[in-house]
């Protein structure tokens, strides 16, 4: 089975994530901020990571240059989640080692849609 890691702030984004991703078959775990994920890495890497942009304490960006550069940081596919389509954020996300990204608020069907391609290998942009 597939791992993800869910990194949000949100509790309601999490617990919604959590619900689409088990049903396609998904081990998920959960993390507030990057702090928090970057330990959860460091105890098990994912095999992807549904991450957010903005968040307290470790943002999703300086989360992911620090896991892109730690040992094995490379492995997990990192869907990153914006807000608004800024071309800046999304440059600097790819840049950063963002795998795709995707707009909130998303539905059962993009995140789904995000997954299953990843499952296949296809590199995915959603708006």
């Amino acid at each position: 089975m597939k791992s993800c890691l869910i990194v949000d702030d949100s509790t309601i984004v999490r617990k919604v994530a959590r619900r689409i991703l088990e049903d396609i078959d998904y081990v998920v775990d959960e993390a507030e901020d990057g702090q928090e994920a970057f330990e959860k890495c460091r105890q098990e890497m994912p095999d992807a990571i549904l991450l957010d942009w903005q968040m307290p304490i470790m943002g999703g960006l300086e989360f992911l240059k620090l896991l892109r550069g730690y040992v094995g940081g490379e492995k997990p596919r990192v869907v990153f989640c914006v807000t608004e389509n800024d071309i800046g954020q999304i440059a600097l996300a790819r840049k950063a080692g963002a795998d795709a990204y995707m707009m909130k608020p998303f539905d059962r069907d993009l995140l789904e849609s995000m997954f299953v391609a990843q499952d296949e290998g296809a590199d995915l942009v959603a708006g």
